[in-house]
């Protein structure tokens, strides 16, 4: 066994060292996958990475010992002296002593190994380097033939390397393929059978430079390996050419003796050809084009396999990217910056990751997180999530946000769409779902550690980030690492202040420094004195530093209690705005809102006739929408350009987390009862108005018919189209559940339910089940103190279908009953029909065939007695359903067959789908195959596409087709619509995945 010469650890020592002030020594990051190989050998090694080079003295006696350990390795482990003679020969070449001719062990898995090929070892540079041209003995560093890489791990090689056989001379089969890009090949590569390939003696091993011939037996394209058109391709003596184009080897060849392994010396380069032999070499800059034999001589039959191809391509959801926007200007934290990476780096790992960063209110935990993560986005490449868990106690109203619904919305942005009910089940298909990402999760202003230990990603592959005022010393003792953010350093807290200062600032450096002690050096504070100095042109800095020294708070506050130093800097930013935005301000704060758009801030503006007394100066009543729009654009803009307010996206604006409560003692204090009631109900009128219009473009059908707005209602937000619609409730959804909280305390009973009937399309499409239960509980009570039995019909209906969702039969069971009751004593046969398909949907959910078949008929009988054509297809589709489950496909597919043909008539195209679908499989299963599957593959068109398109219906159709060709026989089509149905369901519905396992069965 080989060793090292008695300067190599010196050596190694030396070559580390050499490298150490690059940003990323090539020394430093090579030894890593060296250590990764010696690992293998020795577990102890793993533990003495990774290697930091600014890492000071700990890091020097980390390499010390690494590279005695390695060195030590090196004399009885052959992979480990491989790959660090590799290291060697790019970063101390010359110390090492060539390994011995003859190892006496084993020097690499199944006894072969990869002939390198290009510059520096193939194993530390992530993979097997292409061919670049040229005769491939050692390839230009040095290494022997034979000597290739071996795995990180001291596995068996890619797929796409030579497999050589210690004895025999065999190729393995399978072996021998090189694919055009220079990575591992497909498992449709060339295969060497087992028999008739011995290779005659004058052939010697394989070796690099003989290419294969192109598969269909053409020229290859330009560059690429060209056989001279001469005796067929072949030099004298080696064999007649069979009809597939590869040489026969002669029969009474003897046997190859077994090829050198990494111990070897290096061959001496091939003799010449003889004038007039035909050769097949790779020279100069030569491109390999399809797949290729890099060998000398091959025999026998090579056979090339193509695989099969893939599904058609689908559309997939956009990988999330939700971190806030990265702020304009970011000054400082290269201390902060690098201690994040340090706790990132040191971190085990085979461990989840979280990182807690703490601090006071306002030192900038929410702007420092964002900016770190979005340059570390190529990291994580499966996507970035952010939920602001609201970290304060709450007064009824805000608050610390249920890691439940934190839950839902994650899971639906990742592409579920079938969230389970409770915190227990989300939290573990959250796990399931992530445990293979590459995901970075922002959890901003988290409360307790409770609160964030079902959010917490379960695999080592992601990272996740929690900002929160208090340490979560709790999350710490499961592992955390943590960082307290403090204030900016004073240099970068002068250069944030004068950005609003301007040269102020330069002439009056020890006023400057006052003014930043002041603020506590945080970040938002000193922000906020920025915006000030720029208000006010005119004022010294010194002034300023006067006004915070006789603010509410003591300096001794100022520089302690965060909450003082952004209380003082808030009243004085709010003195210094014009009255407008002042007003502006104060009316923000009462609102029960988190996003704010520019429309409802122009309906707030405005004083309007005075609900206390005859019309004002201002009133708006009949002034130019455009003007109200104006103004209120410049009093949004004053708050902007003040730090009070954020802009979180084209129009919509939010309070920073300390403002808004400022803005909303303001306006409790500054706004008389009067004018307060008007405001949220001027907030309240544009929720309303703003809400229909989306439900006008996502399910117009749902209207109420008789229950039109009043026309006296503040202009709604524009939304132009669906999908603008669906994205406005959805980035809504807080603020609007915030009103119908807000009109149900105050006795706005009417307002309430319809607020509740209108988000029909946000608990629809979005499926946000808590929000839907809660909403309709309170517009149910709201609905019956008005006295309104139509309201509290539609709340009782769509109100258990939520409860349905959730999976809570028995109480969605009790609302359709009390639903059905209701409108049979109001005669109201369309709600009866309504109430009795919902309790037979309960039924056929919960395994009650007779009653829910009972049912659907009932219903049925009603629909088609009132003319409902929509309604009764359905309900024929639910009656189509009830009876696949019972096993009656005759049934099923008579009444699956006349619900398509209304549907389609009625043009409705999405429902007609469905149907067509579910027909299709029926027919399958009745013994009508080729129809079947003719309706199934025409809805599987549709599903991908259009106006029906529908990611979890094309999968039950590729599940069925699956099902279709596996019943006859063709087991090949069925593995593709299997594997295919389960990609798309392990992203959408993973515990619906589980169920293809198995399948095609086999046997």
């Amino acid at each position: 066994m080989g060793t090292f010469s008695s300067d190599g650890l010196e050596a190694l020592l030396s070559a580390l060292a050499g490298d150490g002030t690059a940003p990323a020594p090539p020394a430093w990051r090579d030894l890593a996958v060296v250590a990764g190989v010696a690992a293998r050998a020795d577990p102890a090694v793993a533990r003495l990475g990774p290697l930091h080079p600014a890492g000071g003295r700990d890091a020097a006696a980390t390499a010390r010992e690494l590279a005695r350990r390695l060195h030590a390795l090196a004399g009885r482990d052959a992979p480990t002296r491989e790959a660090l003679t590799a290291w060697a020969h790019r970063h101390a070449p010359g110390v090492l002593v060539p390994p011995p001719t003859a190892p006496s062990g084993p020097t690499a898995p199944h006894g072969g190994g990869h002939v390198p090929v290009g510059d520096g070892h193939p194993a530390l540079r992530g993979g097997e380097a292409p061919s670049r041209g040229g005769h491939s003995g050692t390839g230009g560093d040095d290494l022997p033939t034979g000597a290739g890489p071996l795995p990180p791990g001291g596995g068996d090689p890619p797929h796409g390397g030579f497999h050589l056989p210690p004895s025999g001379g065999h190729l393995a089969p399978g072996g021998g393929t090189l694919p055009p890009d220079g990575g591992d090949p497909p498992h449709s590569g060339v295969h060497l059978p087992p028999s008739g390939d011995d290779l005659p003696p004058s052939r010697g091993p394989l070796r690099p430079g003989v290419g294969a011939l192109p598969p269909d037996g053409i020229d290859p394209p330009p560059g690429g390996v060209r056989i001279p058109p001469d005796s067929g391709g072949l030099p004298p003596g080696r064999g007649p050419l069979p009809s597939d184009g590869i040489p026969v080897p002669p029969t009474n060849a003897p046997a190859a003796q077994p090829p050198s392994v990494s111990s070897a010396p290096p061959p001496p380069r091939p003799t010449p050809p003889p004038p007039g032999a035909v050769t097949n070499s790779i020279d100069g800059d030569a491109t390999l084009h399809g797949p290729s034999v890099q060998a000398r001589d091959v025999h026998g039959g090579i056979h090339f396999h193509t695989a099969a191809p893939a599904p058609a391509a689908r559309r997939s959801p956009p990988v999330p990217r939700q971190l806030p926007p990265l702020p304009v200007r970011f000054l400082g934290r290269e201390a902060d910056r690098r201690a994040l990476d340090t706790l990132r780096d040191r971190h085990p790992a085979h461990a989840p990751q979280v990182l807690v960063i703490s601090g006071l209110p306002g030192v900038g935990k929410t702007t420092f997180a964002t900016h770190w993560l979005h340059g570390r986005a190529d990291r994580f490449p499966d996507g970035q999530l952010y939920a602001d868990l609201g970290g304060q106690p709450g007064d009824g109203e805000d608050g610390p946000v249920p890691a439940s619904a934190v839950l839902e919305s994650f899971l639906i942005a990742l592409g579920v769409s079938a969230v389970p009910p409770g915190t227990g089940r989300r939290s573990a298909l959250w796990r399931s779902l992530t445990a293979e990402l590459r995901l970075a999760v922002l959890l901003d202003n988290a409360f307790t550690a409770a609160q964030v230990r079902p959010l917490l990603l379960g695999a080592p592959s992601g990272l996740t980030l929690v900002t929160s005022r208090r340490s979560l010393t709790g999350l710490q003792a499961d592992g955390a690492a943590a960082h307290r953010l403090a204030g900016l350093s004073p240099e970068s807290a002068v250069e944030l202040l004068a950005v609003g200062g301007g040269p102020r600032v330069a002439r009056e450096p020890t006023a400057a420094r006052e003014v930043v002690r002041l603020c506590g050096r945080l970040p938002l504070a000193v922000a906020l004195a920025s915006a000030q100095l720029a208000l006010r042109p005119h004022h010294s800095v010194s002034a300023l530093a006067d006004r915070l020294s006789r603010g509410r708070g003591a300096v001794d506050a100022l520089r302690v209690d965060g909450e003082a130093v952004m209380g003082t800097a808030l009243d004085l930013s709010y003195d210094a705005l014009p009255e407008e935005s002042r007003t502006l301000y104060r009316r923000m704060g009462l609102l029960p809102a988190d996003r704010h758009d520019l429309a409802l801030l122009t309906a707030l503006g405005g004083d309007g006739p005075r609900p206390d007394g005859p019309p004002g100066p201002r009133d708006d009543g009949g002034a130019d929408p455009r003007d109200a729009g104006q103004s209120a654009d410049h009093a949004v803009h004053a708050l902007v350009e003040a730090s009070l307010l954020e802009e979180t996206g084209p129009g919509t604006y939010r309070f920073h987390d300390l403002v808004r409560p400022h803005a909303r003692r303001l306006g409790e204090e500054r706004e008389t009862p009067a004018r307060r009631e008007e405001t949220l109900r001027r907030f309240v009128g544009w929720c309303l108005a703003t809400t229909a219009s989306a439900e006008r473009l996502l399910t117009p059908s749902h209207r109420l018919p008789g229950h039109d707005l009043p026309p006296d209602l503040p202009a709604p937000t524009p939304l132009d189209g669906p999908e603008q619609a669906l994205a406005w409730l959805d980035t809504h959804r807080n603020g609007l559940l915030g009103a119908v909280r807000l009109t149900s305390r105050n006795g706005m009973d009417s307002e309430c339910w319809r607020l509740a009937d209108l988000m029909w399309p946000l608990f629809l499409r979005l499926r946000p089940t808590e929000p839907w239960i809660e909403a309709h509980r309170l517009g149910l009570d709201a609905a019956r103190r008005a006295g309104s039995r139509e309201g509290e019909g539609r709340m009782l209906t769509s109100g258990a279908i939520g409860l349905r969702d959730a999976a809570r039969y028995a109480e969605a069971t009790d609302w359709y009953r009390r639903a059905l009751d209701l409108a049979a004593a109001d005669g109201d046969p369309r709600q009866q029909a309504q109430a009795l398909s919902g309790l037979g949907h309960v039924g056929l959910l919960d395994g009650r065939l007779e009653e829910a078949r009972a049912r659907f008929e009932e219903a049925l009988r009603l629909r088609e007695s009132i003319g409902y054509r929509r309604g009764a297809a359905l309900t024929r589709r639910r009656l189509g359903e009830t009876a696949v489950a019972a096993g009656d496909l005759p049934t099923a597919a008579d009444q699956l067959g006349r619900a398509a043909g209304e549907l389609e008539e009625l043009g409705e195209t999405y429902e007609a789908a469905r149907v067509r679908a579910l027909l299709g499989h029926v027919l399958d299963r009745a013994g009508r195959p080729a129809e079947g599957v003719r309706l199934l593959e025409d809805s599987l068109g549709r599903f991908r596409s259009g106006e029906a398109r529908s990611e979890h219906w094309e999968a039950r159709c590729l599940e069925w087709l699956g099902g279709a060709a596996e019943a006859r026989g063709d087991l090949a089509e069925a593995e593709r619509c299997f594997g295919a149905a389960r990609d798309l369901l392990r992203r959408l519905s993973p515990e619906e995945a589980g169920r293809l396992d198995g399948r095609p069965r086999r046997g």
